[in-house]
């Protein structure tokens, strides 16, 4: 097994599958070794988007979903809310054969967390929300990023992508198509498949019930997110009983563009669960 923080030298992507979950169909990928971390992407995120955060992440069984309608997985054929995906993780979980899992949710992703550790405490060991909020209650992107961000064009046109960069996620235009732009635009989301995750989270919130959450948490921000401003880091922070918050430096995708410093965090947390996990025995 690869020592924490050493790159996992194995071909890239890893070995895929499809499952079934009810009457939807999910594309999914493991790879490594060691305590499953489940990673939930942001919105219309697919498996390969996670490859530079992957290879430092090692001795972790690493388990990545691409969500209806997004990667390889075909939209769902009525739409859900965030319990709803909720449920469809649970339900990978248990074709897999995981009890529980460390969970890291990136922005959307970082939403279907907390709903996930609400619906489903038992399967859940540690949170890392990562340039994420929660919902109605915390601090909103402004309008004009509300609006770039509600198209998947993004995904599909890198001119798009490298023009909005600056505003919707504080990057670089060409920082962020060398981290993530391939992968974008390789397994791009459906129309539909974007469309249903925009409808999951709207009027979404766990503001109500953030302290009731009994789970370690680790709140990641990046200093300059325009889409998840740094202040809904402090405001779940505060919110979760006991939960760590470090603001890191960069935009949005700062865990795909640098993953260096948000990584250390993410393998430093994670490793003192492990050792919480072995005192209980």
């Amino acid at each position: 097994m690869a020592s924490p923080g050493t790159p996992d030298m194995r071909p890239w992507p890893p070995s895929q599958q499809h499952v079934r979950v009810g009457n939807t169909t999910l594309r999914l990928a493991t790879w490594g070794q060691g305590p499953p971390l489940l990673l939930l992407n942001g919105i219309g995120g697919n498996i390969e988007m996670w490859e530079g955060l992957a290879t430092r992440l090692a001795g972790r069984r690493l388990i990545m979903i691409d969500m209806p309608g997004t990667g390889g997985s075909p939209a769902l054929l009525g739409p859900l809310r965030m319990s709803g995906y909720a449920s469809l993780v649970v339900g990978v979980l248990d074709q897999l054969g995981v009890e529980r899992a460390d969970v890291l949710g990136y922005s959307w992703g970082g939403a279907l967390a907390q709903q996930l550790a609400r619906s489903a405490p038992g399967r859940v060991r540690s949170l890392v929300l990562a340039a994420t909020m929660p919902g109605l209650g915390g601090q909103p992107p402004a309008p004009w990023v509300m609006a770039l961000i509600a198209t998947p064009a993004r995904y599909y046109s890198q001119t798009y992508l490298k023009l909005i960069a600056p505003v919707v996620f504080g990057s670089d235009p060409v920082t962020a198509d060398a981290a993530t732009g391939e992968a974008r635009r390789r397994r791009p989301p459906s129309l539909v498949g974007y469309s249903q995750q925009v409808y999951a989270i709207t009027g979404w919130s766990s503001m109500r019930w953030l302290g009731r959450l009994d789970v370690p948490v680790l709140v990641l921000s990046g200093a300059r997110d325009p889409l998840a401003p740094p202040r809904n880091g402090r405001i779940l922070a505060r919110a979760i009983p006991g939960a760590q918050l470090r603001i890191v430096d960069g935009g949005h995708l700062f865990l795909l563009e640098q993953p260096e410093e948000g990584s250390e965090a993410i393998r430093a947390f994670l490793q003192d669960q492990d050792q919480d996990t072995e005192a209980l025995g």
